[in-house]
């Protein structure tokens, strides 16, 4: 394993990342109760100096359902039969994980209502007040 590239400017050291492998209960046939194929991958948020201050804070705030009172990220896979498949999976969900927690939210442009289009739903609300009392005094005529 090689240090995982999240972006350009952030490359996290294989050092930093711990694996495990425990029993699946997914799909492995006659190997589901004898071969660990799951693969969980655990990251100190707390504790990793490639991050800065900045960018734990964010993970944190962002990933808060997913990290541990003790700052531990927990991402496992069990969708294959073997333990490189999800061991892969596993990284590739990781860097999903964290470049969707930095990611930059772009910021709401406040916008405001045309005056055409208020002028338009308040002739549509008269003409629909209109036809309802019409309907009104077209039943009080009949009865």
């Amino acid at each position: 394993m090689s240090d995982i590239v999240i972006f350009s400017h952030l490359i996290i050291p294989e050092s930093e990342i711990k694996f495990s492998a425990s029993r699946s209960s997914k799909p492995g046939g006659q190997n589901v109760n004898k071969v660990s194929t799951r693969i969980t991958l655990y990251f100190d948020i707390n504790n990793a100096y490639s991050l800065d201050d900045y960018q734990r804070d964010k993970i944190l705030s962002k990933l808060h359902t997913r990290i541990n009172k003790d700052g531990i990220l927990r991402v496992s896979s069990q969708k294959y039969r073997t333990q490189k498949a999800n061991k892969i999976a596993s990284i590739e969900r990781f860097i999903e994980l964290i470049q969707n927690a930095l990611k930059e939210t772009p910021r709401r442009k406040p916008t405001t209502i045309p005056k055409s289009q208020k002028k338009k739903r308040l002739e549509d609300k008269k003409h629909r007040s209109i036809t309802k009392k019409l309907r009104s005094k077209e039943i009080s005529l009949d009865e």
